[in-house]
């Protein structure tokens, strides 16, 4: 009973709660990686867990993440269709407790990563480890303040291309999948697969 009771009014419960928190604007570029940076291992990292819902959906835009030793519900929309470098996300804290009560009854799509902050230039370049069927994709983020940020950013020469724009690779998309489901997508790109060794 409370299962059915959670799932008729889950969807109407967090719009109520993302209506009361406010909205934050990330402005950010995604690029696959072309090598790793040799102090990679060096640098800080945490361990995330995402689970986006629901699981029906094609591209998720709801997701539960465990972010290190943080918890979170987020609701993630460009704010112009066909820009994925501007997004629009509403964010709900949890405890642990609440984090992992959703999660066991929460049917949806998984993805593992390790995310380590390196110093570039000044800047934070955010390198996504994928973990599981994932494995040997690495992606890196770029966030920034302002639109002229954004875009007068040069690519560095440790990522290979910019996927900011790539619909296969946003994380609603690739969350459940493996790297033999994508890979002919990474193949246009002359992609090889990274580890971190």
């Amino acid at each position: 009973m409370q299962f059915v009771v959670l799932f008729v009014f889950f969807p109407y419960f967090l719009n109520l709660l993302f209506n009361i928190f406010n909205i934050m604007i990330e402005l950010e570029k995604t690029y696959l990686a072309k090598k790793l940076p040799k102090n990679l291992k060096s640098c800080k990292f945490k361990e995330i867990i995402d689970v986006y819902i629901p699981k029906s959906s094609e591209h998720p835009k709801l997701r539960l993440r465990k972010n290190g030793g943080k918890f979170e519900l987020t609701k993630k929309e460009p704010v112009n269709d066909g820009d994925a470098s501007h997004q629009e996300e509403q964010t709900i804290i949890l405890t642990e407790t609440e984090f992992n009560a959703l999660n066991q009854q929460l049917d949806g799509k998984r993805v593992h990563k390790i995310r380590y902050f390196y110093n570039y230039n000044g800047r934070t370049a955010e390198f996504d480890i994928f973990q599981g069927g994932l494995a040997g994709l690495v992606v890196v983020d770029f966030e920034f303040a302002t639109i002229d940020e954004k875009d007068n950013f040069q690519m560095p020469d440790f990522c290979l291309i910019d996927i900011t724009q790539e619909v296969f690779i946003a994380g609603g998309m690739i969350c459940g999948k493996t790297y033999k489901d994508i890979e002919d997508n990474l193949k246009k790109f002359e992609y090889s697969k990274l580890f971190l060794e």
